[in-house]
């Protein structure tokens, strides 16, 4: 009955009706954060670090604790039953139920510790005899034993703790002792019934004495696995520190300590060693939100061993139940190496490298990891492809923006794929639909002045929301990804198309390219150059730019260009080249076309002058036609009026063969410019249009086009000893002109005056026959 009594009037001095979560801000903040990432709410939780830093900065708030501890409480569910006492605690605790009585329960951190180093070492000595070394059948003691007397040890009298230890200290251990009465009653190890200590407590009081007066103090196994607990936080114990100097945790070298207790509490704090490791990264990565949270992920779960563990643990319990989350802290601290001064999709990539592995433990580790880390990456994708926008402060994603590009130059040189920001589970034509994806929806917006709404172009389907969404999206990355990706591709491109098609004409504006800048319209560019020819034969000085436009509208009037829609023709318009010293109107003129808004995206500046340079080829080689055509006009005109002067047959029958041949030569390279140049490549160019499925493949189709009809007309640069071979051919011509022009003005000079002569002549004989008529 006196025991009864004595351990219900233990209990009653030691309640504790305080709330029961330590007054402590952080403590309090930690909670919250943790109970966030158990709902698999990580940006919250990231939200929240960020709120509690900025208002533990301000002065405004005093109770701050009182406010968090508020908040915790309230987003408790009432409906929720209480939790019961978890595996651990009970293995750690002893059974001692914790929502049972009024103590309240504290984390094992520093400041919150309800005893002091020796002052546990002694009580974990006292009750080390009942409940430190049997561990699960100490359980069944406690809970199925009925009450039994107490020791004598622990009766009102008796008092072994120091002398420094205050009222809430007494106050915590008071209901605990209760519990623990009847579990604590075996007569080998307890005191004797006149309250005489136990032998246990006279031999470790002894050792200690001994110890303070001999240099070396001998440390208790109970001790030294309050170390570890500190240790395993990264907090230096009384015995256990970090040596800086070789970068590891070592026991004090005035320790009295076995051998084995030693390397057992070194191979324990190796969990330490890599907790300050894997900290020290995720508090340098600060901004990096993705791989912080992975870190805090996997430290609660490791450091959730130290939550309920008390004094009765041994270091090889320790060394057993740390097992799993040494395993996880060693591939965290594997990846922090790995992962030293990646971001981003670099370090998606870093992680996804350790998901090949055989070990189906690391590699759901790992791809646990990559979910997290990869989550703002794919939200970061999925707001590009959906909505087509990039807000990446840090240069993260792999879509790199230039703001400093104008809006004529957006699709070709705005948006870029950053290469080394890929992650490697992602594929380079993934990553290019990706960027073209997001490149047609900015087009559309500020270019083409598109505002359709994106899901009126996209059928919009569920993003990664949360990791846990990354993480099944990874386990289907060849369908579900792609198949995401493809859909939102295939109809972005084709709505970009089909208004480039429809309100911008961009095929009809090809298609004016091809008629009048590669001289496809032939009655057209025959009668402008009949018109043109007056002008053109002047001086290039003389020539003016208005009175050239004139002439063209006129040749657009009077030929089927007249036919042309309103908006092609209003772009169509004469250009003067740079005048060089003895140039005529031919070396100088050229047709162009005037080309702005989205079409100007497909015909560039570089475009239009490759088409300049073949207009002026093709223009030339035109001009030859022309020229020995009037030469053979001439011919035809001037055979019969000379017929009559046989010693300009010779020379006339020379200039007769080489205008021939001139002709045969012009005549077979306008078909090979016709037919295997303009007309094959125009016909590659149109089918690959009508099957292009973006934009970027009829921009490709078009430079290819222009490419292939620059080569084979002979302007490369690998062609350049031909065409100045044709060019001198040209000159040729040119000059067969003006020789075949100055003989027949000089034959038709001498034609002149022979007719003369004779009609003089016979002019005189007709005079001499009157007069001797006369006579």
């Amino acid at each position: 009955d006196v025991a009864q009594q004595f351990q219900y009037a233990v209990r009653v001095i030691g309640s504790n009706f305080a709330p029961t979560v330590e007054r402590d801000e952080f403590l309090v903040a930690e909670k919250i954060k943790k109970e966030l990432i158990r709902q698999r709410r990580e940006a919250d939780a990231a939200a929240f670090s960020e709120l509690h830093r900025k208002l533990h900065s301000q002065g405004v708030l005093k109770n701050k604790w009182s406010i968090l501890y508020l908040l915790l409480s309230l987003s408790e569910d009432p409906r929720r039953q209480p939790s019961k006492v978890s595996s651990y605690a009970t293995l750690f605790a002893q059974a001692l139920p914790r929502d049972a009585h009024s103590t309240p329960y504290y984390y094992a951190r520093p400041q919150t510790l309800p005893l002091s180093y020796q002052d546990r070492s002694a009580q974990s000595a006292q009750s080390s005899g009942s409940v430190g070394s049997s561990g699960i059948s100490s359980i069944g003691l406690c809970a199925l034993s009925g009450p039994a007397p107490a020791p004598q040890s622990l009766l009102p009298g008796q008092s072994h703790q120091a002398s420094g230890v205050g009222d809430c200290l007494r106050q915590q251990l008071g209901s605990r002792l209760a519990w623990t009465l009847t579990a604590n009653q075996p007569s080998s190890q307890a005191t004797t019934s006149k309250g005489v200590p136990s032998a246990v407590s006279r031999n470790m009081t002894r050792s200690r004495r001994e110890g303070d007066t001999g240099g070396t103090m001998e440390i208790t196994e109970a001790a030294l696995v309050r170390d570890i607990l500190y240790v395993f936080q990264g907090i230096d114990g009384k015995n256990i520190k970090m040596n800086n100097t070789e970068n590891c945790y070592k026991v004090e070298g005035k320790a009295n300590l076995s051998r084995s207790l030693r390397d057992t509490a070194v191979r324990l704090s190796e969990l330490g060693w890599l907790h300050n490791k894997i900290r020290r990264y995720t508090d340098q990565r600060s901004l990096d939100r993705s791989f912080g949270l992975v870190g805090q992920l996997q430290l609660e779960d490791d450091q959730g061993v130290n939550l309920g563990l008390e004094s009765s643990l041994t270091l090889r319990r320790l060394l057993v139940w740390t097992y799993d989350p040494k395993i996880r802290l060693k591939t965290l601290a594997a990846l922090v190496d790995h992962c030293q001064g990646r971001k981003g999709g670099e370090l998606a990539s870093a992680v996804h490298a350790y998901t090949k592995t055989g070990d189906p433990y690391m590699r759901s580790l790992v791809q646990h990891i990559l979910s997290l880390v990869s989550h703002p990456v794919l939200s970061f994708l999925y707001r590009w492809i959906y909505d087509g926008e990039l807000e990446d402060t840090y240069h993260e994603f792999f879509v790199a923006s230039d703001p400093t590009v104008k809006t004529d130059r957006l699709w070709h040189d705005k948006y870029t794929l950053r290469k080394s920001m890929i992650p490697s589970f992602i594929t380079m034509d993934q990553s290019r639909k990706v960027l073209l994806i997001g490149k047609s929806i900015n087009f559309l917006h500020q270019v083409c002045h598109d505002q359709t709404p994106t899901t009126k172009m996209i059928a919009v389907t569920k993003s990664a929301e949360s990791p846990q969404d990354a993480a099944d999206l990874f386990t289907d990355l060849e369908n579900a990804f792609q198949g995401k990706i493809d859909a939102a591709y295939f109809e972005t491109s084709k709505y970009l198309l089909d208004v480039l098609n429809k309100k911008y004409s961009l095929l009809d504006h090809m298609q004016a390219m091809r008629r009048y800048l590669l001289l496809g319209q032939g009655d057209f560019i025959r009668h402008l150059m009949d018109l043109l020819k007056p002008e053109l034969v002047r001086p290039a000085t003389t020539l003016y730019q208005h009175n050239l436009t004139g002439i063209l509208e006129t040749a657009v009037r009077a030929t089927n260009a007249q036919f042309d829609s309103p908006e092609i023709l209003r772009r169509l318009d004469v250009r003067l080249l740079e005048v060089s010293p003895g140039d005529t109107g031919w070396d100088v003129f050229s047709l162009d076309y005037h080309v702005d808004g989205p079409i100007a995206t497909v015909f560039t500046r570089e475009c239009m002058s490759h088409y300049l340079r073949v207009f002026n080829f093709l223009w030339r080689a035109k001009r030859m036609e022309y020229i020995l055509t009037d030469i053979r006009k001439g011919h035809m005109c001037n055979a019969k009026l000379l017929r009559n002067m046989p010693e300009f047959s010779g020379v006339l029958h020379q200039c007769h063969i080489l205008a021939s041949e001139m002709v045969h030569f012009i005549h077979q390279m306008q078909y090979y410019i016709t037919f295997e140049v303009l007309e094959c490549s125009w016909d590659e160019l149109w089918n690959k249009v009508q099957q292009a499925q973006d934009l970027d493949h009829i921009i490709a189709a078009h430079e290819v086009f222009l490419d292939t009809i620059i080569s084979r007309c002979l302007l490369d640069g690998d062609s350049r000893a031909l065409l100045n071979q044709l060019r001198a051919v040209f000159d040729q011509i040119i000059e067969l002109q003006n020789a075949q022009d100055a003989i027949y003005r000089a034959a038709l000079e001498e034609l002149q005056r022979r007719l003369q002569f004779e009609e003089k002549k016979k002019q005189r004989e007709i005079e001499v026959e009157m007069c001797l008529y006369c006579v």
